[in-house]
């Protein structure tokens, strides 16, 4: 075996697996997420919750890493549930991935906004979901441009009250004109080395920018920046891809 094998082999045994908290009102489908979650060595589930606070509590003393939550939940609601672990400093790091029965729902956008980096229908095939796991846990948001668009749209017509976390339009003013144009791409969907490729950025200096934006909006992550792009007017649902 070669170094560079052996260094390999070594890392991943050494990487600790994703930890995951699975949050559905149906023991059905918590059990069954959970036998799709043991068939990877990357990922582990520390906890199964019947309601949002349940999974709130978990959150936390279950050290997770990830959170897949379902929307409708009784006692506490899957996006209340979110806002809640976005708003706690000692959850910082704990990333939601909601649950939709539609790719339709307009309560999709209120969990972005509440906090969550992406979502997924129930009706996903297990490889998506395992793979989306795997994107969210590494900080990237998890959004189809073109339904999130379309979500967002019908949001903006009637529009509810502003959640936490969530910057105003007039936030952006703290933004330089580069910042702005990532910012855009950003809510069309592009990840960081399409952004320096677009822009003629490396990619160090693109995720640079986006952990900048973030900085200056105080949002939690990536889905939250889609948000402020659609809502501050710097791109429209009509023009997105």
């Amino acid at each position: 075996m070669t170094e560079t094998a052996r260094t390999s082999s070594h890392n991943d045994r050494t990487t600790a697996p994703i930890r995951i908290v699975l949050a559905d009102d149906q023991t059905l489908v918590r059990s069954a997420f959970a036998m799709l979650i043991a068939s990877a060595e990357d990922m582990i589930v520390v906890g199964e919750a019947a309601t949002g606070r349940e999974a709130v509590a978990l959150a936390r003393s279950a050290r997770a890493d990830l959170v897949v939550m379902d929307i409708r939940m009784p006692d506490l609601d899957g996006i209340s549930a979110t806002r809640q672990i976005a708003a706690e400093e000692d959850l910082d790091g704990v990333k939601v991935l909601v649950l939709t029965t539609y790719d339709t729902d307009e309560h999709v956008v209120e969990a972005l906004r509440a906090g969550a980096s992406g979502f997924l229908v129930k009706d996903t095939r297990p490889a998506e979901l395992l793979d989306a796991i795997r994107t969210v846990a590494a900080g990237e948001a998890l959004l189809s441009p073109g339904p999130t668009a379309r979500l967002i749209a019908r949001v903006l017509r009637a529009p509810g009250p502003d959640a936490p976390g969530t910057p105003s339009p007039e936030a952006l003013g703290a933004l330089s004109a580069r910042e702005r144009q990532v910012l855009a791409l950003v809510g069309r969907g592009l990840n960081n080395t399409e952004i320096a490729e677009t822009l003629a950025l490396s990619p160090l200096t693109a995720k640079t920018h986006v952990s900048r934006i973030m900085g200056k909006l105080s949002v939690r992550d990536r889905a939250q920046l889609v948000i402020a792009a659609y809502e501050s007017g710097l791109i429209t649902p009509g023009t997105a891809p």
